[in-house]
């Protein structure tokens, strides 16, 4: 059964407060490098999360607008956090509060990206969930997946200019 084939089960995992889930990926997102935490929560074999892309995990109720900001974040290198619901290999989920940051070579070259990710408090899941919701509605919305995006985005943008923070300040402040 393919991935996309998978039911959601509205189950949650979680894990240990003082567990860290760690991945290292490449500049397009292939990972490289997956702990234990990752293995276990994820239900993956490491075999087969190694070479994969890290959208793997990526749950569909994730707002895209909130990846490409995480990308377009880090590929200019510049670390980035943020709330995140992954899907488990059984259809399961779990949220992170995750931390990226790019790596980089002894030279200074831009290598790939390292992840680490804790549990969030559950306040912050309650609070970002509507968010999302609304992102992904926005998303939802529009006949193509880039128009969907571009409106979640502005979207986003719009509520952190009403709340006058931006994004790295508003996900401090959940």
């Amino acid at each position: 059964m393919s991935r996309n084939a998978l039911t959601l089960t509205g189950r949650e995992r979680t894990f240990l407060e003082d567990e860290i889930i760690v991945s290292k990926t490449d500049l397009k997102g292939v990972i490289t490098y997956a702990n234990q935490v990752f293995i276990r929560v994820s239900g993956y074999a490491e075999q087969e999360l190694l070479g994969k892309p890290h959208n793997l995990v990526r749950h569909p109720q994730m707002p895209k607008c909130v990846f490409q900001l995480l990308w377009d974040t880090i590929s200019q290198g510049v670390e980035i956090f943020a709330y995140v619901v992954n899907r488990c290999k059984n259809g399961d989920h779990y949220w992170v509060y995750a931390h990226v940051t790019p790596s980089f070579d002894s030279i200074g070259n831009m290598t790939g990206y390292h992840s680490s990710r804790r549990q969030p408090e559950r306040a912050a899941i309650e609070k970002v969930v509507p968010i999302y919701e609304l992102l992904l509605k926005e998303e939802a919305s529009h006949n193509n997946w880039r128009d969907g995006m571009q409106a979640s985005t502005e979207l986003l943008l719009a509520h952190l200019d009403e709340v006058g923070m931006q994004y790295d300040e508003f996900v401090f402040a959940l």
